[in-house]
This record gives C-alpha cells, structure tokens and sequence, in this order.
C-alpha cells in the first residue's frame, strides 16, 4: 500500500512536534530549582514557539492545490519513513513528551531526554525537507534544522557544566 502526505499534512505533523517540545520545556522549567537552568529551559520553549509559528504561516500559505496534492516521491522512501513517524516507530510525535518527566530527575537527566527529544525532531526535518519544495518553504525547514542543531549544542553544554 503506497502511504502519501500533502504538504498541509506534513506541516501539521511538524506544528505539532513543536507544540510538545514547548510543552516539555515549560514543564520542567516549572520544576527546575536553579533560576539559570529555569530561565534555559524557558528560552528553549519560547524558540519551539516560534517554529510552530513558521510552520503555521507556511501552512497558512499554501493553496489549495498544495493542500491536496501529495508530494512527488517516485521511491516511496520519504513517504514510508513519514508514516514510520506518524505511526509512532521512529518517535511519537502524538505522546506527550513531558510525560517523560516525572520530577524525580536529576537536570542532568532532564537535560539528556532533551537532547534526544532534539535529535528527533532533527530526523523529522530532514525527513520533510526532501518532500518540501523550495517555492513551499524548503529553506525555512533547513534554517530550523539549523536552529534545532544550535538546540543539541546548547544542551550539551549545559549538561557538559553541571559536571
């Protein structure tokens, strides 16, 4: 069976996805006891704000056709690792992702579930990029890609100084 997304589906998959990583910020910002890692982990949830936004005026942006018409993949890769995504197998973009955080972690472990949780969004985007042409916002996707990538760095470092 040949899985197709459109370029409206695709986009909400990614709102979506930014949505729960705002989402898991707040909540364990609300339960971080260092004003600095707090303050961190809000900045991070407002960044995550701001892809929704990008995603949702790309959405907003498209026509008609481009709300129907599937995307071009003659292989069917990029189509079958999507619905691997939507389907949950790679990661579970419809779970709650603070969920994850029950209170009992250490910031250490707060801050490594958050850096897998970053590595996945990454493997989404590059996903969606190759399905997105350029005229659709392929650029967008690749800046926060870039931005998701700046996320994994600050993360790492963070983690790095509490050590």
């Amino acid at each position: 069976m040949s899985i197709h997304f459109n370029a409206d589906e695709i986009f909400e998959m990614a709102e979506q996805i930014e949505r729960n990583g705002a989402k898991f910020y707040r909540k364990v910002a609300s339960r971080a006891e260092e004003s600095g890692v707090r303050q961190f982990l809000l900045d991070l949830a407002a960044m995550e704000d701001e892809h929704e936004k990008i995603f949702a005026a790309m959405r907003a942006e498209l026509s008609a056709e481009e709300r129907t018409h599937v995307t071009f993949d003659p292989e069917g890769e990029a189509a079958l690792y999507l619905q691997a995504m939507a389907d949950g197998y790679v990661f579970d973009m419809r779970a709650d992702p603070s969920e994850l955080v029950t209170g009992d972690e250490s910031v250490a472990d707060v801050l490594r579930t958050a850096i897998g949780l970053e590595k996945d969004s990454i493997v989404f985007y590059l996903g969606v990029r190759e399905m997105v042409a350029e005229r659709l916002g392929k650029g967008k996707i690749e800046h926060i890609i870039k931005e998701e990538m700046g996320h994994i760095r600050d993360l790492s470092q963070k983690l790095a100084s509490l050590n």
